[in-house]
């Protein structure tokens, strides 16, 4: 059974509050370019689409900064400036609408230059995520603790988090990363024992579609289910979308998110006498905007499929040309192979009005 969550303490972003008793929301970052404005926002109102709850841009210079004031008219998610090394963008970034910024403290130089960000954030009630990767350790840290370490990790995090703290802020977020995931389930153990702040968590430079998904779901399933952590980012090299619907599917695989289809499928066999895999790749992209809380089954044999279903409260099992449509385990009629997929999308339609 997973852990009771950590009581961490609430902070707003945008319209969106994290923390708490607050649910576990998604985040994802956009790949285009934020000063075109245009494609910017078609891929954030994309994503929102998905399920993403808070978006992050990259804020490199100052005309991206500018960017933030349009992009923010045209979306509906909060949205949050990733800044490095220069405090002006910071700053720039608020002052155009962001509504958290994203910043690692110890690279944007001296007390006076985060004095200023902290400033121009409480002015506006902006939140700071302090972000720490295992790939920027301080070079001290990295000699006291001879090499990375998720010790070393959580000690830089909490130096950046005091930097902040120091200049009288404390709307903070914390961000620890790296891409060793057992490394980054145990920082996320030690720094939730340590501080009260929420935690976004992600497992960074993942990797492709494929492997990153492994490695993302292990790591931060591992943390979710422990309690720990208040937003979740599946960090993918590929199309941001799918960092979403990973991200949803680790929280409803955890029970920590309902709603939305949910669809199983059987292996292949040698029984198998249809194109199963095509057929639930299918399924699965059909009933992508069907606003229902159900388990839809996808099997591949007529013998075995009616019982395998049961499960589900509804399903579709095929044979040599032909399949059956079953729900709760109960044949309801028998169709040609052609028709399932029709017949199946006509019954989520209608769900619940018979």
């Amino acid at each position: 059974m997973i852990a009771k969550r950590k009581q961490t303490k609430t902070v707003q972003i945008g319209n969106r509050v994290i923390g708490g008793n607050n649910p576990v929301l998604i985040q994802s970052m956009t790949n285009t370019k934020t000063e075109d404005i245009q494609s910017t926002v078609t891929q954030i109102n994309r994503l929102a689409a998905a399920g993403c709850d808070i978006i992050r841009c990259t804020v490199p210079d100052m005309q991206a900064a500018a960017a933030l004031t349009e992009i923010k008219k045209q979306v509906q998610i909060p949205v949050i400036a990733d800044i490095h090394f220069d405090y002006r963008l910071a700053i720039a970034a608020i002052e155009h609408g962001a509504d958290k910024i994203r910043i690692n403290p110890g690279n944007i130089g001296s007390k006076e230059r985060v004095q200023a960000v902290a400033d121009a954030a409480k002015e506006r009630g902006i939140p700071i995520r302090v972000g720490v990767n295992s790939g920027s350790l301080e070079k001290e840290l990295l000699e006291k603790y001879h090499g990375v370490t998720a010790e070393g990790i959580v000690e830089s995090a909490l130096r950046q988090v005091s930097l902040i703290e120091d200049a009288g802020y404390d709307n903070l977020v914390i961000s620890i990363k790296s891409s060793d995931v057992l490394m980054c389930v145990r920082a996320h153990e030690l720094i939730a024992e340590k501080t009260d702040y929420p935690l976004h968590v992600g497992i960074t430079e993942a990797g492709t579609v494929y492997s990153g998904n492994i490695k993302s779901a292990m790591g931060i399933g591992l943390i979710l289910y422990q309690g720990i952590g208040d937003t979740i980012r599946v960090s993918l090299t590929g199309d941001p979308l799918e960092e979403v619907k990973s991200a949803k599917l680790i929280l409803k695989t955890l029970g920590l998110r309902k709603g939305g289809i949910e669809v199983v499928s059987c292996p292949t066999c040698g029984r198998t006498k249809i194109d199963l895999i095509g057929l639930a790749n299918q399924v699965e992209t059909m009933v992508a905007d069907i606003p229902l809380d159900i388990k839809v089954a996808v099997m591949g044999c007529v013998v075995n499929g009616p019982g395998e279903a049961k499960e589900a409260d509804i399903g579709i099992a095929g044979g040599c040309g032909e399949g059956l449509l079953i729900r709760h385990g109960e044949i309801v009629k028998k169709l040609p192979e052609e028709e399932l997929l029709g017949a199946l999308r006509e019954e989520l339609l209608h769900w619940g009005r018979e």
